[in-house]
């Protein structure tokens, strides 16, 4: 299991069948590391208001060379009409069952009368509401879907140097994280890094809520929640701009699969999505919606909202698109099992979460050989999948970019997390196939015993685990998905071994 931010839980929504779509879509400009201009000047820079939860610049016209690309309407889930019963099962909780359903918590337990919705019994049947929908949500693109992940268009941005030049609250800003002081512009470049996010898009939306990008004098009582979610779990910048992070994940990933048709208000009001905006404009509302009423959400998904402040601060997002991101024509180079040949491991998480739950459901997770359960310390080894150049490692985890260009935004990346800092490889290393990365652990974030949790990007985005057209194979192992969080096999040749969290004889594997 792996959660990496410590004040997250674990999301069990809908069953998301992450299946990333690999249709190539219409481009209006094409662009490659070679010669794409990723990084445009800061265009009239004026000090944001002390609380500016929407802007009142206008952005600019949209250049004609520059138009969002054109989607088909996408065939989302229709909204339900009627209350529907559910059966309580192991390990449910009411809020566990509400996001599933897209309602509330104090929604189910008004229509069950329950005294005490924290006490649940397995068996108890509940009665879920249908709430009535709102209008219909906007079709405004906001920003291409290159401007939300960690891809080529955000390679040569520099964060450090952009804060500095705005002069805000943000170029001060210092905070503790997991007991290291970092700067307001490593901690942006930190969530960047682990949720696949593109740092122009993190920025936009902290200046939109806060002002603390251009503004050096934020409101002092907003400062404990720069992006506007007043959870005493998720003070400061760190612990809230992981939130927004994860949620501008779920809302794009779940776009890219037709996996969601309305985004739920914080009163349980239902927005229906609709269906011709991009997947980058999804997890922009999905944000929002779990931020605001649903006329302070009309306001912010406007052109007057995010999209002004973004082209306030980088100019039209739409003349940053790269594309595709994903080509139609895209294999993943051969891989191997993280593990040396011999060796007898566990495969104890089926597809789930790249970086949090928000996020495509990228990763698998395997546990090294022995009876010991837990976190224990392991001398047994990861190893790399195939030939590379490690570009990051740090708190448990260990980058390697498969394309030797030295950049993690593009091409095919392998990360690999929880692995202990004893003996981990270094920044730098080239690696082939086999070679030691380091050892299974703990470390990094929440997880209920050693292992090595391993996923696939490409340019930036999390590439699903359970993705049919583009399968996870290591050693000939295909990884397919059972519907649910955690649930899953690998196949090879008939052979079939089912994910499991512990050791059993259905779960062990071998290179």
């Amino acid at each position: 299991m792996f959660t990496p931010f410590s004040d997250t839980r674990r999301e069990a929504g809908r069953a998301i069948l992450l299946l990333l779509a690999l249709a190539l879509f219409g481009c209006t400009r094409s662009a490659n590391p070679a010669n794409a201009p990723w990084q445009t000047p800061a265009n009239g820079q004026t000090a944001a208001p002390d609380s500016p939860p929407a802007s009142s610049a206008q952005p600019e016209a949209a250049p004609a060379a520059y138009t969002p690309t054109p989607d088909p309407p996408h065939d989302i889930p229709g909204l339900r009409q009627e209350a529907e019963e559910y059966v309580v099962q192991p390990g449910d909780t009411l809020m566990r069952i509400a996001q599933h359903y897209n309602v509330t918590v104090e929604q189910i337990a008004a229509a069950n009368d329950l005294p005490n919705p924290d006490l649940l019994e397995v068996g108890q049947v509940l009665q879920i509401p249908a709430p009535p929908p709102l209008d219909t949500g906007p079709g405004l693109k906001i920003i291409p879907d290159s401007e939300l992940v960690y891809g080529p268009s955000s390679a040569d941005f520099d964060i450090t140097g952009f804060i500095r030049q705005q002069g805000g609250y943000l170029a001060s800003y210092r905070e503790e994280v997991d007991g290291e002081m970092l700067s307001g512009a490593q901690i942006v470049a930190r969530i960047a890094q682990n949720y696949s996010l593109n740092p122009r898009l993190l920025l936009a939306v902290l200046e939109h809520q806060s002002g603390w990008v251009t503004n050096p004098n934020p409101d002092p009582a907003g400062r404990p929640y720069p992006i506007g979610l007043p959870d005493p779990r998720r003070e400061g910048l760190y612990r809230q701009l992981a939130w927004a992070a994860d949620r501008l994940n779920r809302g794009y990933y779940l776009w890219r699969v037709e996996g969601i048709g309305a985004w739920v208000l914080p009163d349980g009001s239902l927005v229906p999505i609709n269906p011709t905006i991009n997947a980058g404009t999804a997890g922009v509302q999905q944000l929002f919606a779990s931020l605001y009423s649903f006329e302070e959400w009309q306001q912010a998904v406007s052109e007057s909202g995010l999209l002004a402040t973004f082209t306030r601060l980088f100019g039209y997002p739409f003349a940053l698109t790269y594309e595709p991101l994903i080509p139609a024509s895209l294999v993943q180079p051969e891989l191997r099992l993280p593990f040396p040949a011999g060796q007898l491991w566990s495969f104890t998480g089926g597809p789930h979460g790249g970086w949090d739950s928000g996020s495509a459901w990228a990763a698998l997770d395997f546990a090294p050989p022995g009876e010991a359960a837990g976190c224990v310390q392991s001398d047994e080894w990861v190893t790399a999948m195939a030939d590379g150049l490690i570009v990051r490692t740090g708190n448990g985890a260990v980058v390697q970019d498969l394309d030797g260009d030295g950049l993690e935004q593009t091409g095919w990346t392998i990360l690999y997390m929880h692995v202990e800092s004893r003996e981990r490889v270094q920044t730098g290393t080239r690696v082939q196939a086999g070679d030691r990365i380091g050892h299974p652990s703990c470390e990094g974030g929440i997880a209920t015993g050693s292992h090595v949790h391993v996923a696939r990007r490409y340019n930036g985005e999390w590439i699903p685990a359970d993705q049919p057209e583009l399968p996870f194979v290591m050693d000939g192992w295909v990884a397919s998905g059972a519907g649910t969080v955690y649930d899953g096999y690998l196949t090879r040749e008939g052979q079939i071994v089912e994910a499991y969290g512990g050791n059993s004889e259905i779960n062990k594997i071998q290179r």
